[in-house]
């Protein structure tokens, strides 16, 4: 696929179905948007893991995986690793997100918050930084 040099996930994304595909590669654009402006994430590291696109900080550690695939129940789900408490602080600062577990922000069909999306990626991508600093987190909107 155009622009993904991993060609595991390029074959990935591919195998989606249409519709699907332009979802999902919405929301990879969106990830590579949000770790591009926010401070201190550095590249991220674009690979496989659980079978799932995966974006990695590899090269700073300030963050955790952000995964995000299809969901099984419709849409597509980002999702990040659930001994975080990362889900638990999406949900008091989001409750009209879809929220699956302590995984995964499922986005359904129909409108996303957009903003709440790019705020929750942030905090994900910058989660050990913040963890190492006493916990400020990047504002939302």
């Amino acid at each position: 696929m155009n622009g993904i040099e991993n060609a595991a996930v390029a074959a990935k994304f591919a195998a989606y179905p249409a519709a699907l595909r332009e979802r999902l590669v919405d929301l990879r654009a969106l990830v590579l948007d949000v770790a591009a402006a926010t401070p201190g994430v550095g590249r991220l590291e674009e690979t496989l893991k659980w079978g799932q696109p995966s974006y990695l900080t590899a090269e700073t550690g300030s963050g955790t995986t952000v995964r995000i695939d299809a969901h099984p129940a419709g849409g597509v789900a980002l999702f990040v690793h659930c001994q975080t408490r990362l889900v638990e602080q999406f949900r008091q600062l989001y409750p009209a997100l879809d929220f699956e577990g302590e995984r995964a922000v499922v986005l359904r069909d129909g409108p996303v918050d957009e903003d709440a999306i790019r705020h929750c990626v942030a905090l994900a991508l910058t989660y050990h930084a913040r963890k190492k600093r006493g916990g400020s987190a990047p504002t939302s909107r």
